[in-house]
């Protein structure tokens, strides 16, 4: 039986997975995402047309491999619909979607902004998009799934009675029930265009691994947003790390092979919480300039900083990642100096892992020469001397190998090692 492989983001999320499970997916015969929902966005670049997906796996440019939505995800149907408009009809066969899979529908949306709002000062940053409520309900069990768009009829009744349950809530949030005839239509038009895609996918995995098939698992967000081990309470309502890979797909954890950790060569966060190494001068903004640093999702301009070793250190360990991928490299071309946050500042003390609580941390910075001229290169020996130096000296901080680095966005501008 094969092994599934496994891609995890090991920052703040934005870390550039896309393109890589873009580039290896050609190499596997499924791609599959196991958490999140649209509030991810993954761009991928091909002989420069630039495309963005938030639910649909980042394999789907592979015309030879099969794309799962699997069961820990959470699916907003209006979005899925706008993104198969891209394809056609040329996804049926070929995107799969788990009916364990739990539904976002407007009113999540409306209930996870007001919330936010409600917050105040204290606001998480959340995109509004619905997921925090959906895991809500999920857990709750009081939740919608994507096996029950099959029955249209029986799902009104249920999103009636839920409505009916919780008025006081939607009375107090000032939201409203949705119009019947409108929510009975949009309900037909979810059954009638998506159920060709909705099977029982944990199923279809095993049969995959079982026959020899190479399948590839992608997660959305970044390590330092895990609901249990990023920096609570701002971070993400699901296991971004390589723990909910399993939980989110159905396959087991001794059935998981290589796991790949993706890495900016610098930092970046959107929404509030800690961000030790974040950078609020010229820095900053030049890193935000030539990173293009705007959210896929939201628009959202990220925050921005340097390479955090103490967090990645961390991640890696915490995801068991056997190599990294260090992304966007070239977007440090041009800086005199680039700084290194080897350690941290906590309490009056130099430490050297996480703490529980990021608030009081101070990053502490090395200092490595920087580089000029353009990066875009395809391999190692070609780079400035001092980017080497830059990737040695993150492989020692980390204790990790530095196996892919990305020198573009374009697909071939990839430097394997």
């Amino acid at each position: 039986m094969k092994k599934a492989d496994l891609i995890v983001g090991i920052q703040w999320g934005d870390e550039g997975k896309g393109k890589i499970v873009d580039m290896l997916a050609q190499d596997f015969d499924a791609v599959v995402r196991y958490q999140g929902g649209h509030n991810a966005g993954h761009t991928i670049v091909v002989e420069g047309k630039k495309m963005s997906l938030h639910l649909i796996p980042s394999g789907v440019l592979n015309k030879k491999a099969i794309n799962v939505i699997a069961n820990g995800v959470v699916v907003a149907p209006y979005k899925l619909l706008e993104e198969l408009k891209q394809f056609e009809d040329r996804l049926k066969g070929r995107l799969f979607i788990s009916d364990k899979a739990h539904l976002i529908f407007s009113f999540l949306e409306e209930i996870d902004k007001a919330k936010e709002r409600l917050r105040g000062k204290n606001a998480i940053g959340t995109t509004g998009r619905g997921i925090g409520p959906a895991y809500s309900n999920k857990v709750d069990r009081v939740g919608f799934r994507v096996g029950e768009l099959r029955d249209k009829e029986k799902l009104f009744k249920r999103i009636k009675e839920y409505f009916a349950n919780n008025s006081a809530i939607f009375e107090a949030l000032e939201i409203k029930a949705p119009d019947d005839e409108a929510l009975k239509n949009e309900l037909a038009t979810y059954e009638e265009v998506l159920t060709p895609y909705i099977t029982e996918t944990t199923k279809l995995l095993w049969d995959m691994l079982d026959s020899g098939k190479r399948v590839l698992l992608e997660g959305a967000q970044g390590t330092l947003l895990d609901i249990d081990h990023g920096t609570y309470p701002f971070v993400t309502s699901s296991n971004t790390t390589s723990s909910g890979a399993s939980a989110g797909s159905g396959i087991s954890v001794k059935s998981i092979g290589k796991i790949t950790g993706i890495a900016k060569a610098y930092c970046t966060r959107v929404g509030n919480g800690p961000f030790p190494t974040e950078d609020f001068g010229d820095d900053g903004q030049k890193l935000r300039d030539n990173g293009h640093e705007y959210g896929t999702t939201t628009g959202r301009p990220r925050r921005c900083g340097w390479f955090d070793a103490v967090a990645c250190k961390h991640a890696v360990r915490l995801n068991g990642c056997d190599v990294l991928s260090l992304m966007k490299l070239d977007v440090l071309d041009g800086f005199d100096e680039i700084k290194i946050c080897s350690k941290y500042k906590y309490k009056g003390e130099e430490i050297d892992y996480m703490p529980s609580s990021m608030e009081e941390v101070e990053p502490v910075y090395e200092t490595l020469k920087g580089w000029s001229g353009p990066i875009g290169v395809r391999e190692f020996e070609k780079l400035p001397q001092s980017a080497k130096e830059y990737i040695k000296r993150i492989e020692e901080l980390v204790n990790c190998k530095v196996e892919i680095i990305s020198t573009s966005p374009d697909r071939d501008d990839t430097i394997i090692r």
